[in-house]
């Protein structure tokens, strides 16, 4: 227990989406154990999960899944517990403890911690909001400390990205010789087609066809699949199966079985003998930083990819603009109405497209957002798999253009220590 800490306080998390509880929540809960330590009667850790667009449905229990957490309620309870204070068990609350927000809207912090009577904690990383409100800002970095009004900057304190702590989850494995020079390992190609139906359906007949394409001209190579927590392996595989998936022959037609038996289980299988090993294991960092390359989509995990230092293509197919309904906010919602959702998804991807091609198109990656350029390749229009796979075999050999995107996205991952210091933080906020 660090001095000065009584017992008997609350520590409350808001948090929303998948990629917030697997780079945000896991590391804090765990520095808030080491720092508060694991007595129960002491220090208790509440997770409430808000609804989030791009949610699985399975957020409740991958909260709960943390040992370091005590309870946790799910997104559909939130409203009530918003508006009225109540949660679905009922909880009780201590005197003393702390709102901390990881995910979700920074307005929640605000009622919330008012309800409750908690000083507060927001972390910051792209806006400040309601700054007259919150009692601490632990910022992702300088810049946004150029929103504070002078009369709040004692507020505001900067930690650093949380995702620059990703690659000390991994441990050693990311400090070793580049693979690509050393040939000490096979070479892996991380495959990440999404996790939400609307990308699965896409993704995954890409993928396979890319590995395809892939494996004829270089057997050797090895295929992985991280699959998402949310996600059952036999409901991954029946997107490769054309009873299941009409979108298949989109992109070039390779379907495969669901392999639950025996060493390399479970995988999946196409008809020419490829197999690609499906992984379940959360979070996977560990495999994901001993790939080569990964083919990835849009969304979190290329800030994971890009944490870890993992070279990557990102890809955005436009063969079946309507199919792609995973939107954030308002036009996912009118995207997915029954009858209409097919046209207005057409409609919304079609205007989208516009602002991601051309000279001044929006980056799409996170690693390329933070750095402001194209480090990461992003393919982005009706993508071809025999194009693609060519794109990765000149990529491989000669390794010079992986070696030097490694190390592009290291230097724009930041330095870590940024939970150490949230942590820090929120143990100063808590009522004396």
């Amino acid at each position: 227990m660090t001095a000065g800490i009584e017992a008997g306080i609350d520590i409350l998390i808001l948090s929303n989406g998948p990629g917030e509880l697997a780079t945000w929540v896991r590391p804090v809960v765990r520095e808030l154990r080491r720092h508060l330590g694991d007595d129960r009667a002491q220090v208790r850790i509440s997770v409430v999960l808000s609804p989030c667009p791009n949610a699985s449905g399975r957020e409740g229990a991958i909260a709960q899944s943390y040992p370091e957490v005590d309870r946790v309620q799910g997104p559909t309870d939130f409203l009530n517990f918003l508006l009225w204070g109540k949660t679905a068990a009922n909880w009780d609350w201590r005197r003393r403890g702390v709102v901390l927000f990881l995910g979700g809207d920074q307005f929640f912090t605000v009622v919330i911690s008012r309800r409750l009577g908690y000083p507060s904690v927001v972390y910051a990383e792209w806006e400040v909001r309601w700054l007259r409100w919150v009692d601490r800002v632990a910022a992702m970095n300088a810049k946004l400390l150029e929103q504070v009004p002078a009369q709040y900057a004692a507020k505001c304190t900067v930690v650093g990205d949380l995702m620059a702590d990703v690659g000390q989850m991994v441990g050693p494995v990311l400090d070793e010789p580049d693979r690509l020079r050393t040939r000490r390992h096979p070479i892996t190609i991380g495959l990440l087609p999404g996790s939400k139906s609307a990308k699965l359906a896409i993704g995954v007949p890409l993928c396979l066809a890319i590995a395809e394409h892939l494996h004829q001209h270089r057997p050797e190579l090895e295929f992985f699949i991280p699959v998402a927590p949310a996600l059952a392996v036999d409901t991954l595989a029946r997107f490769a199966n054309p009873a299941y998936n009409p979108v298949i022959p989109k992109f070039g037609n390779v379907t495969a079985t669901l392999l639950t038996t025996g060493p390399d289980a479970p995988a999946l299988q196409t008809a020419s003998g490829l197999r690609v090993s499906l992984g379940t294991e959360f979070p996977a960092y560990a495999q994901l930083a001993q790939c080569t390359l990964c083919l990835t989509t849009i969304g979190a995990n290329t800030a994971e990819l890009g944490a870890l230092g993992v070279p990557m293509l990102v890809l955005l197919p436009t063969q079946q603009l309507d199919a792609m309904r995973a939107w954030d906010g308002l036009p996912g919602l009118l995207a997915n109405l029954p009858g209409v959702g097919s046209l207005f998804a057409k409609l919304v991807n079609g205007l989208a497209l516009r602002q991601l091609q051309g000279p001044q198109r929006r980056l799409l990656a996170w690693p390329n957002i933070w750095a402001g350029a194209e480090i990461v390749p992003e393919l982005v229009g009706p993508l071809d798999p025999q194009t693609v796979a060519t794109q990765v075999l000149a990529l491989l050999d000669p390794p010079e253009q992986l070696a030097q995107m490694r190390d592009r996205l290291r230097q724009v991952r930041g330095q870590p220590g940024a939970v150490a210091k949230l942590v820090e933080r929120v143990i100063a906020t808590i009522p004396a």
